[in-house]
């Protein structure tokens, strides 16, 4: 059975950094590509990091670039997002879900920015 549990989120201040992860039930992180996904107040659902099967080549939406780090654990089979120097507009909930495109089945982890 395929899960996909994020945890990581919480409270942090702006300028600060956080590390998601994305613990993968079912199937092994190398064997698919990734991504994250997240529903920030007021917009739809985004996709914020890719991380291609082979786990080298990433993409970032314009938004996170230089600031996120896409990544995954083939040891733990998780898949990870390094967010750092955080803003307001960062405040969301993000899910990781197999593949490039899709909808999130999981429950997301909430990240709040806040002064």
């Amino acid at each position: 059975q395929v899960q996909l549990v994020e945890s990581g989120g919480g409270l942090v201040q702006p300028g600060g950094s956080v590390k998601l992860s994305c613990a993968i039930s079912g199937f092994s992180v190398s064997d698919y590509a990734m991504t994250w996904l997240r529903r920030v107040p007021g917009k739809d659902l985004e996709w914020v990091a890719r991380l291609a099967t082979g786990g080298v080549i990433t993409s970032y939406a314009d938004f996170v670039k230089g600031r996120f780090i896409i990544s995954r654990d083939e040891t733990l089979n998780t898949l990870n997002l390094q967010m750092n120097s955080l803003t307001g507009e960062d405040s969301g909930t993000y899910y990781c879900i197999r593949g490039l495109i899709g909808s999130p089945e999981g429950q997301g982890t909430q990240v709040t920015v806040f002064r």
